[in-house]
């Protein structure tokens, strides 16, 4: 076999499988393809056809087979490779004029449009080259229609230089460095081809001689180099979604190897044979057997390279416990560290994409971060480690509660009016989509699951759960193109999963640790406060109650009473606004209240409801109330901080609540613990200030202390409770929720 057989056997069959794979990749069960796809693989399969019709040939030649018996085969294959040579410039062309529009942001424009029916006007050449492959004694097509080369040089050219012309401006409006690197090679390639095609078919270099026929071969070849170009681009960096597995590339590469060998070992020995006069076979049995001594190390070393040029895994795990370890023990960089991992994991494993849900614990602080759980209370989790320490059970003791905090949040979004609102509750069917998907990987047993409709129907193909050791701290979502979750491709998101795990889990304490921290300067601030509140109502009580005293017994004076009856109501009515003033100051600062005897939620719900029944008659406000909670019984200390909550809650909703409005009690008992909700009809709370109520003696009214929920924190939490400012419904102003323990 001719070193020029070799060239083309190897060239024509490679470009052949090359071509078609894309094309194959490209159809292969997805998504519905855009317009530059669709060109891309008719141009994948012009390519293709070509290179298998200039491989038909090449075998008759290499086989020997009679011409007169197998005419009508090369006549068939002629015509193939002129025709799918003559579209493919056409193809060329319009792809390009997409990749144009694609680069700007824009679609075609009338005039490319019309660019893009004129490229193929070349195709009319086929009405007339058809018939004259099929007439007459048979000539291989060059020869056939050897007439027709210079036109078809010059217009291969000039297309070739027209791409590369685009490309290099596409190239510059690329802000991807990869795809600037990709388009500039490409250019040059097709430049190159261009030159070599004009210098064969259209000047006739190297005509009638053997370098003739390498260099006719090659330019038959030219489009087998940006295409190997454009594959290494595909399995480097996943261009268009798509994925060339390592173990194909493995094998063509070891196929080309092996080929080339032998050629060699085969050219070595005849020229041994004829030149020592050697015996015929034993110098290629030598050589073979060098081969297979050499096999190793050539192994190791082409590994070794081809590790460098092509592997992604190892460099993706280096970035990411690299970025773990540079943001261990920093506050609040774990979203951008699951963002970085999200784009590289997409990128590196050639998946469409990648996201990283964190099921993070609740926090309701004062209406922050209403998040749900997956790991519910500290006590809860431990006791169900220990009794059950296996996968299955630990879903089943953490889910349920998800699952139905998730469905108190069923309202529409239709129903949500604050941007804020429409957020958290997101946020909330997010957690819950969450929930389910991890039930369905608790009842297989497993820690990841694919091919659910649950998944589907949000365009996932596989959940890993993020879990460490018997904690699940959030959800991997993958979506990949067919055939990209191989094995390996599986084994690193797995160790992905793992890592990240271990990162959330990470940035958890440190959070925690900051909370703490910023907890424990809150209460030495509070305490201070508490302190200095404590020393000045003290030294206000006194004098105000004397002035009091003073002003009701002028008020006995007929002549006084009758002179400055109005001043001396102001003097007692200013005192009594004091007074409360400074009972409220008092209650800040005291660390509890007196315990009352343990209560019957019912019964304190009601003396709280009575106690306002007159000023809310005097302001014209509805005060209802609907207590699906009666018989409950709350311990001392719970009742007096309810009773003291309620109180200052209630009298804010009526400061709150216009002329005619009405303010709502609720109460519902649920799993130990008694939830009480006051509603108003007021204007609510504007966002900017749904953290600072809050805070002490901040207050956005022209009288008052600003203590009144800071009060209702304070006592809800000394009793192991919690409050919040909910979401609003529709017709309500402020909403806010208390939640505390009931007496075991």
């Amino acid at each position: 076999m001719a070193l020029l057989e070799i060239l083309q056997l190897i060239g024509y069959s490679t470009a052949a499988a090359l071509h078609f794979w894309i094309a194959a990749l490209l159809g292969q069960g997805r998504r519905v393809l855009n317009r530059l796809e669709r060109v891309l693989l008719v141009l994948a399969v012009c390519l293709g056809v070509w290179h298998a019709s200039s491989l038909l040939v090449v075998l008759h030649t290499m086989l020997g087979l009679s011409q007169d018996r197998w005419t009508p085969l090369l006549r068939f294959a002629d015509t193939l490779a002129v025709t799918s040579v003559t579209l493919t410039y056409s193809l060329l062309l319009h792809l390009h004029l997409h990749l144009w529009a694609d680069a700007r942001g824009r679609g075609l424009t009338w005039t490319e449009r019309a660019r893009v029916y004129l490229s193929y006007v070349p195709s009319v050449f086929l009405v007339y080259a058809g018939p004259k492959l099929w007439t007459g004694a048979y000539a291989p097509m060059f020869v056939r229609l050897s007439h027709l080369l210079l036109p078809f040089a010059l217009w291969a050219a000039y297309v070739l230089c027209l791409v590369a012309g685009t490309d290099f401006l596409i190239a510059r409006l690329s802000k991807s460095q990869s795809e600037r690197r990709l388009l500039n090679t490409l250019a040059a390639s097709f430049i190159g081809i261009a030159a070599l095609i004009l210098a064969v078919y259209g000047l006739g270099v190297g005509h009638g001689t053997r370098l003739g026929l390498y260099l006719q071969t090659i330019a038959n070849l030219g489009s087998l180099l940006p295409t190997a170009l454009l594959a290494y681009h595909i399995y480097r960096y996943r261009y268009l979604g798509l994925i060339f597995k390592e173990s194909l590339i493995l094998a063509s590469l070891g196929a080309f190897v092996l080929v080339a060998y032998l050629f060699g070992i085969r050219t070595i020995a005849l020229w041994l044979t004829e030149r020592f006069e050697l015996r015929p076979g034993a110098v290629e049995s030598l050589l073979i057997l060098f081969m297979v001594l050499l096999a190793a190390p050539l192994r190791r070393w082409l590994d070794k390279r081809f590790r460098r040029l092509f592997e992604e895994e190892a460099g993706l795990f280096r970035e990411v416990a690299a970025r773990i370890g540079k943001s261990a023990g920093r506050y609040g960089q774990l979203p951008e560290f699951l963002r970085f991992v999200e784009e590289r994991a997409a990128e590196s494993l050639g998946l469409r994409r990648v996201s990283m849900l964190e099921l993070s614990p609740s926090d309701n602080e004062g209406g922050k971060g209403e998040a749900l759980s997956l790991n519910g209370n500290e006590k809860a989790e431990e006791k169900v480690s220990a009794a059950r320490p296996n996968l299955q059970s630990h879903y089943a003791a953490n889910v349920p509660g998800l699952l139905k905090s998730g469905g108190a949040a069923a309202a529409t979004v239709k129903e949500i009016e604050s941007i804020e609102e429409v957020d958290s509750h997101a946020q909330s069917e997010q957690e819950h989509w969450a929930a389910r998907v991890l039930e369905l990987a608790a009842e297989s047993g497993l820690t990841q699951i694919e091919d659910e409709p649950l998944l589907r129907e949000r365009g996932w193909e596989v959940a890993y759960a993020l879990r460490r050791e018997e904690r699940v701290v959030g959800l991997m979502l993958v979506d990949a193109p067919p055939g990209a979750l191989t094995y390996e491709v599986r084994s690193s998101l797995e160790l992905l999963a793992g890592q990240v795990a271990i990162a959330i889990e990470d940035s958890r304490l440190v959070e925690e640790n900051v909370r703490l921290e910023r907890r424990i300067a809150q209460s030495e601030r509070l305490a201070a406060l508490g302190r200095m509140a404590a020393t000045v109502a003290h030294e206000v009580k006194n004098p105000l109650s004397a002035i009091k005293s003073i002003a009701q017994v002028l008020r006995e004076d007929e002549y006084l009473k009758r002179e400055y009856a109005r001043d001396l109501e102001l003097i007692v009515g200013e005192t009594d606004r004091l007074s409360r003033s400074v009972t409220q100051m008092l209650s800040f600062a005291r660390t509890a209240p007196q315990a009352d005897e343990p209560r019957r939620a019912g019964e304190l719900l009601d003396s709280v409801l009575l106690l306002f029944q007159r000023e809310a008659a005097a302001r014209n406000v509805t005060l209802k109330a609907d207590f699906g909670a009666r018989e409950e019984e709350l311990d001392g200390a719970s009742a007096a901080s309810l009773r003291d909550a309620l109180t200052n809650l209630v009298l804010n909703a009526l400061h709150a609540t216009p002329s005619g409005g009405r303010v709502r009690l609720t109460a519902h008992a649920e799993a130990g613990r008694l939830t009480v909700t006051v509603t108003d009809t007021g204007p609510g709370v504007a966002p900017d200030q749904r953290e600072r109520i809050w805070e002490p003696f901040y207050t956005t009214k022209q009288r008052g202390t600003g203590l009144g929920l800071a009060i209702v924190r304070k006592r809800i939490e000394e009793v192991g409770g919690r409050v919040r400012l909910a979401p609003s419904r529709p017709g309500e102003g402020a909403r806010f929720e208390l939640n505390l323990p009931l007496k075991q």
